[in-house]
């Protein structure tokens, strides 16, 4: 599965819920996990790769096998807060600080529509986080600060001339 990145439209439309527990919903989770851990995350969101739909891959270390699949996760409760350094797949080498909870408790279902909730703190608490913001439509740009985003603004702008570059081309094609 390709990664979309930043400033691609599909990043900034909010998903819809999942409501098919299938082989389909199954075989995206896994193509999803293969893409993450290929791209070196510790996450993964499905407008990242083109779906429009409530699913997201967390890892709380990275490593293969510890991944969850979340779909129509739901932040049910939040306390304390962190300020740590934050990535993203589709913001490729912008890394900022950005302020979010230090702890979550996320309701869930799994890819047979099984309901779970799991608490989480720190890294893995953050993770969660940024992946339930790209099913709103919220990017990394838009927790950065004013001062943050005049830093990262060459690299935005990079990013941004690709993807013209890349339409331009997918345009001329058509």
């Amino acid at each position: 599965m390709g990664l979309h990145l930043y400033p691609d439209p599909v990043l900034r439309k909010p998903t819809e819920a999942v409501t098919a527990f299938d082989d389909h919903l199954a075989d995206l989770a896994r193509r999803m996990v293969e893409t993450m851990h290929a791209n070196n995350g510790l996450g993964l969101a499905g407008p990242q790769v083109g779906v429009g739909r409530s699913i997201v891959i967390v890892s709380h270390d990275g490593r293969p096998g510890a991944e969850v699949v979340m779909v129509n996760p739901e932040i049910v409760e939040s306390d304390g807060t962190q300020v740590s350094e934050e990535g993203c797949l589709s913001f490729p080498a912008i890394f900022v600080k950005i302020r979010r909870f230090e702890r979550i408790r996320v309701r869930y279902q799994d890819v047979t529509g099984q309901r779970s909730e799991i608490e989480a703190e720190g890294l893995f608490s953050r993770a969660i986080q940024h992946e339930c913001d790209h099913l709103q439509g919220r990017l990394l740009v838009d927790r950065m600060s004013a001062v943050q985003r005049m830093a990262q603004r060459r690299r935005l702008r990079e990013l941004k001339d690709r993807y013209q570059r890349q339409e331009a081309g997918a345009e001329a094609v058509r």
